[in-house]
């Protein structure tokens, strides 16, 4: 276990052998480092110490098997990242996951999560659609646009990480199952600095990954973006807004529509194609006109991207109420700055390196801009009879 969790932290940091060889100040080789990982050596208990602060967990959650097993769905196919980036990624995610199931025992919530796993069965594209508008109407949202899409996911218990990553990585779905092998909790992870419209759109698309359970004759990724489209752009409120049938669709409009569904305009003229709204002429015509003006990854409105927030106001919530302590805090919200964010080995090595004092006043001046929230808000502060 030990050589499993340790390996996994050090990729979900973004650290070489070497990097951790410098963060605990050569107190072991590097070729002793590989052997831990490799479980043919076992540290000593000083040295496991100093590894768990250098990656800055407590030493039991090295060598504790969680209560939880994390399993991340798999890449687009179509994606292009190497296999390091690819196990940089998924470490981090199950970290992530792994540490929100973990406060969410801990505040009390339990497994609260109203998503049917990989259960809707799709037998063709257009099943994507039909299955998009069940968990529309599972969650009650009706048909008009969704203003802030992470807040929804967010409000039913679907966690949402955010990875400093190469613009090669769209996003990556996540689940926790237990010993009986019921899921207990669900993430999306997507890309950090990706236009508002685009992120959208990646976020429901990996919902897509979480609740399709396609045939083999199914493109999954087909099937995956058809959900995310219907999700965010319902078809009879598209066609409301639009009409059932359309010569042409003029660039005032889809700034406008853009504006009001928080989708690409490629993803729009996509998806009214796909609802046969325009036809495939005009579609083309208009693809050609967006490739001319540099508008294939850069569109000229831009749509704010969405944060998450759920998991901080978990933390301090946590912390307010005493169940956890300021180290603990510090730990869970460590783990949302990814330490391959900074520029450089020097840099992370410096981080790694900063007086623990600093360290925690860093992590705390960043948990009290959540404190106003927190305080102000009723979910979270009602009393619940406990």
């Amino acid at each position: 276990m030990l050589a499993k969790r340790m390996r996994r932290f050090r990729f979900a940091r973004g650290m070489s052998l070497d990097d951790l060889h410098a963060a605990i100040g050569g107190l072991v080789s590097k070729q002793a480092l590989s052997k831990y990982e490799r479980g043919i050596m076992q540290p000593s208990a000083r040295t496991l110490n100093q590894i768990a602060a250098a990656l800055g967990v407590k030493s039991a959650q090295l060598w504790s098997e969680p209560a939880y097993r994390v399993k991340c769905l798999a890449y687009r196919k179509r994606a292009r990242l190497g296999k390091k980036e690819q196990k940089r990624i998924q470490s981090f995610v199950s970290e992530a996951l792994e540490r929100r199931v973990w406060l969410l025992d801990r505040i009390g919530e339990g497994n609260r999560l109203n998503l049917p796993i990989q259960e809707l069965w799709v037998k063709s594209v257009d099943d994507a659609e039909r299955a998009a508008s069940a968990i529309r109407e599972k969650w009650n949202l009706g048909v008009a646009p969704i203003a802030n899409l992470v807040n929804v996911l967010e409000d039913h218990f679907i966690h949402i990480v955010q990875i400093d990553a190469s613009d090669k990585f769209d996003g990556i779905a996540a689940v926790a199952r237990d010993a009986d092998e019921t899921v207990f909790a669900a993430a999306i992870a997507t890309r950090q600095g990706t236009p508002g419209d685009r992120d959208r759109l990646n976020v429901a698309h990996e919902l897509g990954h979480l609740t399709l359970n396609p045939s083999e004759e199914v493109d999954e990724e087909k099937a995956a973006f058809r959900f995310g489209a219907a999700f965010l752009a319902p078809a009879n409120q598209l066609r409301r807004d639009v009409g059932e049938r359309r010569q042409r669709i003029l660039l005032e409009e889809l700034v406008y529509l853009k504006r009001r569904y928080g989708i690409s305009m490629q993803a729009l003229l996509y998806r009214m194609r796909n609802l046969h709204i325009i036809n495939a002429s005009h579609y083309r015509r208009w693809c050609m006109d967006i490739n001319k003006l540099g508008w294939k990854k850069t569109e000229p409105i831009e749509i704010p991207p969405e944060k998450p927030e759920r998991f901080h106001q978990q933390v301090i919530r946590a912390l307010s109420e005493k169940m956890i302590d300021e180290r603990e805090a510090e730990q869970l919200l460590e783990a949302t700055v990814e330490k391959s964010s900074l520029k450089s080995l020097t840099e992370r090595s410096a981080f790694l390196k900063l007086p623990m004092d600093l360290r925690r006043s860093l992590l705390r001046e960043q948990a009290q801009r959540m404190v106003h929230y927190y305080q102000n808000n009723q979910e979270l502060t009602k009393d619940d009879g406990g």
